[in-house]
């Protein structure tokens, strides 16, 4: 039979009715004198029952065992994060096993690394379950009366025995608060610590009353009590009244304001001296006023906030020009209590481990669409909702890695619009389906796949949310800004010796930006260089109005639902735009009495209106402010009297790299030995380089697929990736229509990850004579081909200047079924060639490309390649 546990206080075993494997056993102290005074004698009788004893060390208060005590002592530091600091922790139980004794420092230090009682209560509800599954007997310590009840009450409903501890007149009591299992009268009172065999229970009313009045028990209403969070903030309104005065140092006012930056705003150091020098206490108080829940904010909300500060310190012309930013925050620590709650953690711990980051992430979403959350934040989730009334939001992803220096995150994890129309509980039940599905597709193997591809999924990666307003007005039953676009402050898209780089592009549509932002395979946008916006990249392909922007992205007020429609059908009916401003009429029939239409050109708008100049403003202050090209979002009204208000929707450092003068040889190809040549649509800076592979989708043989087919040669190419070294074998891409499509029928079904180790993706126009690529600048896809600074082109076979010697492709071994032994059927289809294999000893293949000619060639190299 196992000897039983002991608290090593026979008394108090009494008190207990026995200590049992299993329990965990929280004490709420006053002092870590009191604490450390139950836990020497139960340290020492664990060790004379040679049971292992573990001591976690974490906080700043003394130790609790001496020196030469037999425990095994293990240190961790809460500041590198609660993820990380679990993880480990964990892995230390995990390994001990059962039957050991625990003894953890104070975790009123927890709360304070951390910033936070949720994420406190949020630990003890992992570690607790977890230690008694074990059967450990462990103590731990909370600071009593120091917590609120996003603290006390996670681990009150957790621990087996929670009690209290405290001294009236010198004299040391027990007080057991909850007690699991074992329950009798004398054990729910007050105890008084006489010696180690005596803890008498206090029966007097009167005596009773003195003691807890003496421990200042804090009443029903525990939330009045400041939690650290509030805690945090309880000097702000003082000391902003101070500095108002002249009475409190500058440097008292920037220490709170950079300890609370720090707290919810960003642990980006780059981001942080932005908002040290273009934020303010008074910012801080405004978003925490509109926080739902507690922690940081996420990096996409940060981003737009100290845009639009950086904007209006640097020119107060901005503060009229830009639209009133009243959004919400969902603080990311709702998200860490969502998962705990709803018993996704676990789960997700999986996904930090290269070797299983992709583990059960169907359960995982499942969960989360299912998941509920606490009754704290519903009551916030109502009065958002309350706010808003009727007007339509959108729930945007704002983790914390997201749209800092380095990660862009473009496209990875979702955002949806809610119309938001309907009864009180409709509406609310739309926000909480829409927050449930953002925090979904934060497990989803698209945004797994990147963080692995990164390195970063063992990384701090919460997710916050940003309730943003959605900019436009509504019109009759549909609802969308005039004019939403994405603005680079440096253009890697050069497609004329006109064109500055350095003065900047937009890609501008009309209605919802979702055509800017999302590769739109059934329509065309604007693009516009900042320094020359009447010169398009179309125009080296066919008739400006085939190319223009036929649909548009709106808000169907009456069906709660986010449509795309036909511009002429919704937009040119609107009455309250000034169309000529944003499109021009043609047709008109014979001698111009026919009925006209009108064609999306933004012609006016960018020559008559100074929107090319402000456009080219914001993204100059907003560069010179990160001392780094940005990547912005934004939206555009018109008011009554034709002017304007443009609203900044985000703010990111640009990930590409730019379109650099690089000095490309001058080379005579013989045409014997040019394989391609292309002429327009080339995204990327110039370069040249050796070609090592192709892989080539035959156009002829994949138009006769039928479209199941087609999403399976999507599939193997995303096997004949992952087979790639990119570091050391550059591969070229060539097929039909567009890569990257949710259209089968208009190119080949890829996801990102599936091409993610190209070097150069081809798209070979020949999927319908009227297909051009959409030159999708800004856009998820190709923000995601720049970043990984992939080169992008296009291939017009039939078109001037343009040559593909296909007989190559067709003719040379294809090691396909070399490399995918099953896949003998696709051989003809999807060829696999090493370039090795096709040319001659001391001759390669070069690639060389002229992002300013818009030219690319590949040729065979018998200088001996480059």
């Amino acid at each position: 039979m196992p000897i039983p546990f002991t608290s090593g206080l026979p008394g108090l075993d009494k008190v207990f009715k026995g200590v049992m494997a299993g329990d965990n056993i929280v004490w709420q102290i006053d002092s870590i004198e009191d604490y450390q005074a139950l836990v020497l004698p139960f340290a020492e009788a664990a060790a004379g029952q040679n049971r292992r004893l573990i001591y976690f060390r974490f906080a700043s208060h003394p130790p609790l065992l001496p020196e030469d005590s037999p425990a095994e002592v293990h240190y961790f530091d809460p500041h590198t994060g609660f993820e990380t600091f679990a993880t480990r922790l964990h892995q230390v139980i995990e390994e001990a096993g059962y039957g050991a004794a625990y003894v953890f420092d104070c975790l009123s230090g927890l709360a304070g690394a951390w910033k936070s009682d949720q994420m406190l209560g949020n630990f003890f509800v992992l570690t607790c379950p977890r230690l008694y599954e074990l059967e450990t007997v462990t103590y731990f310590a909370l600071q009593r009366n120091a917590h609120s009840s996003f603290a006390t009450d996670p681990i009150t409903e957790t621990t087996q025995y929670l009690l209290d501890i405290f001294r009236y007149n010198e004299r040391l009591y027990i007080r057991p608060v909850k007690v699991q299992y074992r329950s009798t009268s004398s054990m729910n009172t007050i105890h008084l610590w006489e010696d180690e065999n005596s803890f008498p229970p206090v029966t007097r009313s009167a005596l009773i009353a003195e003691i807890l009045a003496s421990a200042s028990w804090p009443g029903l209403h525990a939330d009045r009590r400041l939690g650290f969070w509030r805690r945090s903030f309880s000097d702000v309104p003082r000391i902003l009244a101070e500095s108002r005065a002249g009475l409190c140092p500058k440097e008292k006012e920037t220490n709170l304001f950079m300890r609370l930056s720090r707290q919810m705003l960003s642990k980006d150091e780059r981001m942080l001296e932005l908002i040290r020098k273009y934020m303010s206490l008074e910012d801080i108080l405004s978003i925490r006023d509109r926080m739902v829940g507690i922690g940081f904010i996420g990096g996409k909300a940060v981003g737009v906030l100290v845009a639009r500060a950086i904007l209006k310190k640097e020119n107060p012309r901005f503060h009229e020009l830009l639209e009133t930013h009243d959004s919400f925050y969902i603080g990311s620590d709702v998200f860490h209590t969502f998962l705990v709650r709803n018993g996704i953690w676990w789960i997700r711990q999986k996904q930090r481990r290269p070797e299983t980051f992709l583990a059960d992430i169907a359960e995982a979403q499942t969960r989360i669409r299912q998941g509920h959350f606490i009754n704290y934040h519903m009551e916030q989730f109502m009065k958002l909702i309350d706010y808003f009334g009727e007007s339509p939001y959108i729930v945007r992803s704002s983790s914390l890695l997201e749209d800092n220096y380095g990660n862009a995150f473009a496209g990875k994890y979702d955002s949806v619009f809610c119309v938001n129309q309907g009864s009180r509980e409709a509406r609310l039940d739309m926000l909480l389906n829409a927050i449930r599905h953002v925090y979904a597709s934060t497990m989803s193997e698209n945004a797994l796949r990147y963080r692995n591809q990164r390195g970063l999924l063992d990384k701090d990666e919460q997710m916050a949310l940003l309730i943003m307003r959605v900019s436009g007005q509504p019109a009759e039953d549909t609802f969308y800004p005039h004019a939403a676009g994405v603005g680079f402050s440096y253009n890697p898209y050069v497609w004329s010796r006109e064109i500055d780089p350095k003065a900047g592009v937009m890609r501008l549509v009309f209605g919802l930006g979702t055509r800017a932002v999302d590769r739109s395979d059934d329509d065309y946008t604007r693009v516009v260089a900042l320094n020359a916006p009447s010169r398009r990249p179309e125009s080296n392909f066919d008739e400006v109005c085939e190319y223009s922007q036929k649909r548009m992205d709106y808000l169907d007020l009456a069906a709660n639902k986010l449509r795309s429609g036909y511009f002429s059908d919704v937009g040119a009916k609107n009455k309250d735009i000034p169309l000529p401003l944003v499109a021009s009429s043609a047709g008109g029939g014979l001698l111009g009495k026919g009925p006209r239409h009108w064609i999306v050109t933004f012609d006016r708008l960018l020559s008559q209106t100074p929107f090319v100049e402000d456009m080219k403003e914001i993204l100059e202050t907003l560069q010179r402010a990160y001392e780094h090209p940005v990547d912005i979002e934004f939206a555009m009204n018109f008011m009554e009297d034709e002017t304007y208000r443009i609203n900044l929707l985000q703010c990111r450092p640009l990930q590409v790299e730019g379109v650099d003068e690089v000095a490309l040889p001058e080379v005579e190809i013989a045409p014997k030995d040019m394989i391609l040549e292309t002429r327009g649509a080339v995204v990327g800076k110039s370069r040249i380089l050796t070609i090592d592979r192709f892989i080539y989708v035959v156009p002829s043989l994949y138009g006769e697929l039928p479209v199941k087919e087609r999403y399976e040669v999507a599939r193997i190419i995303g096997r004949l990736n992952r087979l790639t070294d990119r570091e050391n074998c550059n591969l070229m891409v060539m097929g039909p229509g567009r890569w990257g499509t949710s259209s089968p029928d208009l190119g080949i079904p890829t996801h990102f990850a599936e091409i993610d180790r190209v070097r150069v993706l081809c798209e070979v126009v020949t999927m319908r004579e009227n297909l051009i690529p959409d030159v999708s600048l800004g856009t998820h896809f190709l923000n995601e081909l720049v970043e990984m600074n992939m080169l992008y082109l296009a291939l017009f076979p039939e078109g001037e200047g343009n040559e593909l010697k296909e007989s190559l492709f067709l003719n040379a071994p294809n090691r396909l079924t070399e490399l995918l032994p099953e896949m003998e059927k696709w051989q003809d289809m999807i060829r696999v060639l090493d370039t090795s294999r096709l040319v001659p000893e001391d001759t390669r293949i070069t690639l060389m490309a002229d992002a300013v000619e818009q030219r690319v060639v590949a040729f065979l190299d018998r200088r001996g390649g480059v």
